[in-house]
């Protein structure tokens, strides 16, 4: 159904709110969730993308890391504004758990990070960046 939903609303206002229930969903069912983001995030749907990467924005510390930074290494060289924008969220809703975790992180992907992805990454963290 979340699918269905993310597919035909296909707007980041709406997307976003879906995402929001999607992450539910993974927090709730892991092991039947988990595989679903990974496969979402190689998807040819740039929404379904989208979520996979911004599901967790409210964990803290319950973020599976390994699935969002396997969900983002599939995304590292899109060029859509969407994308690169839930990469950084998702970064930087990370940092207000663990900041010398996202800075490792950005400074490992430099290369391969867009600029607008590494500035919402560190926006909160008070690292200087271009």
């Amino acid at each position: 159904m979340y699918e269905e939903l993310i597919t035909t609303g296909a707007w980041w206002d709406y997307v976003d709110e879906m995402a929001h229930h999607v992450g539910n969903l993974l927090r709730s069912h892991p092991e039947q969730i988990r595989p679903v983001m990974r496969a979402w995030s190689t998807d040819k749907d740039l929404w379904k993308r989208r979520v996979s990467i911004i599901c967790q924005v409210s964990f803290k510390r319950d973020t599976d890391l390994g699935l969002l930074y396997a969900n983002i290494e599939h995304n590292l060289e899109e060029r859509n504004f969407f994308i690169r924008k839930a990469i950084g969220w998702a970064l930087r809703s990370y940092a207000w758990t663990d900041p010398d975790e996202v800075a490792r992180y950005v400074a490992a992907n430099e290369a391969r990070l867009s600029g607008l992805s590494r500035r919402e990454a560190l926006k909160n963290i008070g690292i200087l960046h271009p």
